[in-house]
């Protein structure tokens, strides 16, 4: 296969322009490292981590990949501040930040010689961005799975909307688990991909194996968008959503629907494979996914896809 280059791939010295996000309770070392190794960039997701958790998988991929990899930082989790310093002393040279304000890291974050991505769901908040000194973002549309905007702009409208609005590279989310979705994402403009759901269902995510074997079984309609009261997620449908959802159709209060939420839900659903009162963060595109498979697979699979379908379209 020719070697493929663009703006996405020479920023993170990568050979396929694919990002595997950094999923709470999936994305450890060892999805990170596969991905890495496989040519995508692997990230792990910090966001279900306390900080000598993240140490520690932080210095495992050094020794599993010498490829480059990454640490995904949601702005909304505690331990913030440590988190960051960990991933400066280890020289972790990629950081995607997402659930806050860009401006609050990225500066310290570039000064140690570190790239910075941040998520976002609308143009304006790519403007706030690339004005924060970010050197790419990802346009995550509503399809994504987990934390999401709340402007529930679609990956088909958001990502050329975004592309539009700013100069920096722009990385398409949601609703990608393909070869022929990456294609259709830079074909709207986008300089590469970020997948997640695809990669819960791969074995070397952290997650439960009823948890992926959940996601293989979704069909269309099975995730919804809810808590928007609070910080919107989109979730497999089960008992506790149900319960959310019931809530809410009552217009409970932000205090009801926080104490029907509790502690740790999300690591009793996808951790602890709780598919009953547990919370199944994933994607709409999980619809599309019917096999378990290695990470590795899974990079090949859709970048060659990718490759493959570009010609077949022009003819």
């Amino acid at each position: 296969m020719n070697k493929f280059q663009n703006q996405i791939t020479r920023l993170f010295s990568i050979e396929i322009p694919l990002i595997q996000a950094g999923m709470i309770w999936a994305s450890g070392w060892r999805l990170a490292s596969a991905v890495s190794n496989a040519g995508g960039l692997g990230l792990i997701g910090s966001g279900s981590m306390y900080p000598e958790v993240l140490l520690e998988h932080v210095r495992k991929c050094k020794q599993a990949t010498d490829k480059p990899f990454g640490v995904n930082v949601p702005l909304l989790y505690p331990d913030i501040d440590q988190h960051i310093q960990t991933i400066i002393n280890e020289k972790v040279p990629i950081v995607f930040t997402s659930a806050g304000n860009p401006k609050t890291y990225t500066s310290m974050l570039k000064e140690a010689g570190i790239k910075v991505v941040h998520v976002v769901s609308s143009s304006r908040f790519a403007i706030k961005a690339e004005e924060a000194g970010c050197d790419a973002v990802v346009a995550e549309g509503f399809e994504a799975g987990g934390h999401n905007g709340r402007e529930e702009t679609t990956t088909m409208v958001l990502v050329p909307a975004v592309c539009n609005a700013v100069n920096i590279p722009v990385i398409a989310a949601g609703g990608i688990a393909t070869g022929r979705q990456m294609l259709a994402a830079m074909a709207l403009g986008a300089s590469g991909v970020q997948v997640g759901s695809r990669f819960v269902a791969s074995y070397e995510a952290s997650s439960h194996v009823a948890f992926k074997n959940a996601v293989l079984k979704a069909g269309e309609g099975d995730t919804m968008l809810t808590l928007k009261q609070l910080t919107p997620v989109r979730l497999l449908r089960n008992k506790f959503y149900e319960e959310v959802a019931a809530a809410q159709q009552r217009c409970a209060s932000p205090d009801e629907l926080t104490k029907i939420l509790g502690r740790a839900r999300a690591k009793k659903g996808m951790f602890e494979g709780d598919l009953v009162e547990g919370e199944l963060e994933i994607g709409q595109t999980s619809a599309l996914i019917s096999a378990l498979l290695p990470a590795a697979d899974i990079v090949l699979e859709m970048w060659t896809e990718c490759r493959a379908l570009l010609p077949q379209l022009l003819k």
